[in-house]
């Protein structure tokens, strides 16, 4: 049995724990020089990874860009807090990749026809609106901001649990020196190498993470009493009263009172998910149309893995395991209390490195959005190549340094209830990106005022909702105005947006109102990388630029 936190430094497993850090670490600098270009000072490069990544590489980059620390920390924690609602994340993780195999191949033939890096530059040259495009641009990287300041929060819980950088009363520096270790090197070679440093330590990271689920799975129940002791001791504790007076902390199966909210949430998510820079980013990284096609039809692997590892919720609440009222421990602390030490270095090994590799995407994703999309488009018209290179560089920096500074200034719900507003938001940008992808009926003022309409009420719905901890930004779902039911804020917001601009769609087509230039074809719609055409030969910068402006 591993040693308890309250005993201090386990050794043994923060030595395994080292050991996979040092070993990444490597593989990050390494990356630099992993199918390097001679001509590396660009976007395409440093950003995309060249855009030459195959369906294993881009399989591995996905799933280790989607399914992240904070994912291993909290989906089970929600299981842990409440049972069954916390089991949304599974179906909306199948739900998620029939919808994206109608529209990323479409993304991605026209972004590889166009040298466009972000979805913002598509908005761009399709509905040729610059303002539409700053909007897509800006809640790209407000969404992304706290999604990797979670990603420090998963490691922050596994440093926590090892028992490193002191107690609650440490000097501050001492207390969160690894972390800032942590930060640093991710840093180094994300600057380094760009996104081919997380395309090949996606390798470790998702291997570690099978490995670690699959022994969690079998070796956890046989040492609890199999799966029936599990269940029955999960449903004698959330039928136990819980936050709310009157009501139980949760329950093990999803009633009927909750249907709403439970399925507008895996809904309004699955839609979500591949609308967040990070998704885009590793999905353009490909090199072909079918390896976007053929990884939609294998990601659901993942979701397989994700459904065992909520079930280690209910295992937590069997074991006891001491959360010290942060729900974030459950499952780092489960580890600590039942694998043996070195084994329980491994398992921190796969949620520190699972952090490492979808924070360096978040934050070349953010990086990619504000170069081109507003240094670019309105600070520096005339850049070069190597000067948006060098600028993504240095901004993919700062966006890392904010997240840190987030996790170690606010309260960790801050965090979280940060993240909940990502999703709302980043969710109002679909309209324009997937809209875009099938249709240019939609005119480009009409999808500004729904992108806004949706904005504001999402927020201050998500500001509405209260809790007996907190007062605001309780949580993602609120009464659905007309029904009365209670349902996913992001999901209500959207088809506000839609509804807007819908409508407002008719009204300016009816009064004539100027369009904007679409600089692409049909054809670019359903082109593959062997297909040639006048931009396809362009260098990446010249191929992005919005054509008539």
């Amino acid at each position: 049995m591993a040693a308890s936190q309250t005993h201090g430094v386990n050794g043994v497993a923060l030595a395994v724990f080292v050991f996979f850090f040092l070993a990444v670490t490597v593989m990050g600098f390494l990356a630099a020089r992993w199918r390097k270009a001679e001509q590396s000072a660009n976007l395409d490069e440093w950003g995309l990874g060249g855009r030459s990544f195959g369906t294993w590489i881009t399989w591995f980059l996905l799933g280790g860009d989607l399914y992240t620390a904070y994912t291993f920390v909290a989906v089970p924690a929600a299981v842990y807090t409440a049972g069954a609602s916390g089991f949304f994340a599974v179906p909306y993780t199948i739900l998620v990749y029939p919808f994206i195999f109608l529209f990323l191949p479409r993304l991605w033939s026209v972004s590889h026809k166009h040298g466009y890096v972000t979805t913002s530059d598509f908005v761009r040259g399709r509905f040729g609106s610059k303002g539409l495009s700053l909007a897509v641009a800006l809640t790209g990287i407000l969404a992304t901001m706290p999604y990797i300041a979670l990603q420090l929060v998963g490691i922050q819980a596994v440093l926590d649990v090892m028992g490193i950088g002191g107690g609650e009363h440490t000097n501050w520096f001492v207390k969160d020196l690894p972390l800032l270790i942590a930060f640093a090197v991710l840093a180094a070679y994300t600057y380094s190498s760009g996104l081919r440093a997380p395309a090949l330590i996606a390798f470790v990271k998702d291997g570690l993470i099978y490995l670690v689920i699959g022994v969690a799975i079998i070796y956890i129940p046989i040492k609890l009493g199999g799966f029936d002791s599990i269940f029955h001791a999960a449903g004698k504790a959330l039928a136990q009263p819980g936050a709310v007076p009157g009501k139980p902390r949760g329950e093990v199966t999803s009633g009927p009172n909750a249907q709403w909210a439970y399925a507008t949430l895996a809904l309004g998510s699955a839609l979500a998910l591949f609308m967040y820079p990070h998704s885009i980013t590793a999905t353009l990284s490909s090199r072909s149309r079918n390896v976007i096609r053929r990884n939609t039809t294998i990601l659901p692997l993942y979701s397989l893995m994700l459904g065992l590892l909520a079930l280690l919720g209910f295992m937590a609440i069997k074991a006891g395991t001491d959360i010290q009222g942060n729900p974030q421990l459950a499952i780092p602390q489960l580890f600590e209390d039942m694998f043996p030490s070195w084994f329980t270095g491994v398992a921190f090994a796969a949620i520190g490195i699972g952090a490492l590799v979808p924070a360096a995407i978040m934050s070349i994703a953010a990086a990619n959005l504000f170069t081109r999309n507003v240094y670019k488009d309105f600070l520096k018209p005339d850049a070069t190549p190597e000067q948006e290179h060098k600028v993504a560089k240095l901004v993919s920096l700062l966006v890392k340094v904010g997240a840190l500074v987030f996790v170690l200034t606010m309260d960790k719900t801050v965090a979280i209830n940060f993240q909940l507003l990502g999703g709302i938001w980043i969710l109002q940008t679909l309209p324009s990106l997937v809209g875009g992808l099938f249709t240019r009926w939609f005119h480009r003022w009409a999808l500004l005022a729904g992108w806004a309409a949706g904005m504001l009420y999402g927020t201050l719905a998500a500001y509405g909702v209260a809790t007996p901890k907190q007062k605001h930004f309780g949580g993602p779902s609120a009464a659905i105005p007309g029904l009365g039911e209670i349902g996913y804020i992001g999901l209500t917001a959207f088809v506000l947006n839609v509804a807007v601009a819908v409508v407002l769609t008719v009204a300016l087509r009816a009064f004539n109102a100027p369009d904007g230039t679409d600089e692409t074809s049909p054809a670019d719609y359903t082109a593959d990388a062997g297909d040639q055409g006048v931009l396809a030969d362009l260098p990446p910068a010249t191929a992005g630029a919005p054509a008539g402006h």
